[in-house]
Formats: structure tokens, C-alpha cells, sequence
């Protein structure tokens, strides 16, 4: 079976926090990813990694909004099932490209409300642990390309060459 090893780095005492082997499977692939919590002298992440690391091919998804697959809005006004439909376009796009969240190295949030927030966040337990956050970047936007959305995730990944 393959799978994704983990590198989990943190500060000089506990700079090596040991090696985690996460079985997935991505068309026989497998991928090296050490994600580092807390740089020297930057305070701990909680809700992302500050610096993940990688080898391998970059896979890059454009922003995805919560239009279904016939290209209908999902969850006009509701924040909870906009971003279920966000992260399930992020799955999506990323399985066309032979990869699965466990290679996502970074997102990013773009959202006309922080307040939506807390909806993304439980939309990305969904599919990714605590355990296996990615750099993060959110940003509050005056609006998005239409206003009925309420946000927008671009997601970057690594894939083993």
C-alpha cells in the first residue's frame, strides 16, 4: 500500500516531533511532505502550518466557487453549504490531477466576510486532519466575480515525480 510520510517540525526542542505514514492512495503514487508548525522566532500555528515542504510535480487549482457540476449555485446565502461545495470542487479538481487533499501545500481563502470562516473550517475537517493542515492564507475580499458567492478556495499540491 502507499503512502504519504510526514516530517512534523516545531521549535529547537521539539524540532523533530517523529516521522507519520498516512496510507493513501493516489494512482500508485507516493509524496514527502514535512510540514514545520513553528518556525524559530514565529509563533505556533493553530489552525494551519506556517511552511510546508515538498518534491515532486506542483499542481496548481484554480479558485473554485460553489457552482455544482451543471454550473447552479450551491447554497445561495448559506455559508456552510457553499464552502461543502467549495471543498467538494477542490476534491474534484485535485483527482483530475492524480492527487487528494493529503498533498494539498497550501490554500487560500478568499471570502467577502470572515465571518464565514468557521464554515470553511469544518467544510476542510471534512476532508483533512488536524493533524494534516496545510499553509493558509485568508483574505477578505470586496467581492467575488458574482455576489451571490460568498467565497472562493485555490488550492497548490505536490505530487511525487
Amino acid at each position: 500500500m502507499s503512502g504519504a510520510s510526514e516530517r512534523y517540525v516545531g521549535r529547537p526542542s521539539q524540532r523533530r516531533v517523529g516521522a507519520l505514514s498516512v496510507p493513501w492512495s493516489t494512482m500508485g503514487r507516493m509524496s514527502e511532505l514535512t510540514r514545520i508548525a513553528a518556525p524559530d522566532g514565529i509563533a505556533p500555528a493553530t489552525q494551519y502550518s506556517h511552511v510546508v515542504l515538498g518534491t515532486g510535480r506542483f499542481v496548481a487549482v484554480s479558485g473554485q466557487v460553489a457552482l455544482d457540476e451543471d454550473g447552479r449555485l450551491v447554497g445561495e446565502g448559506d455559508a456552510a453549504a457553499q464552502a461543502r461545495q467549495v471543498f467538494e470542487n477542490l476534491r474534484r479538481c485535485l483527482a483530475a490531477a492524480g492527487a487528494g487533499f493529503a498533498d494539498v501545500v497550501k490554500l487560500t481563502y478568499f471570502v467577502t466576510d470572515m465571518a464565514h470562516m468557521p464554515a470553511l473550517r469544518a467544510a476542510r475537517a471534512e476532508h483533512m486532519s488536524d493533524d494534516h493542515l496545510p499553509a493558509s492564507s485568508a483574505v477578505q475580499v470586496a467581492a467575488l466575480v458574482r455576489p451571490e458567492f460568498l467565497m472562493e478556495v485555490e488550492a497548490f499540491a505536490v505530487l511525487d515525480a
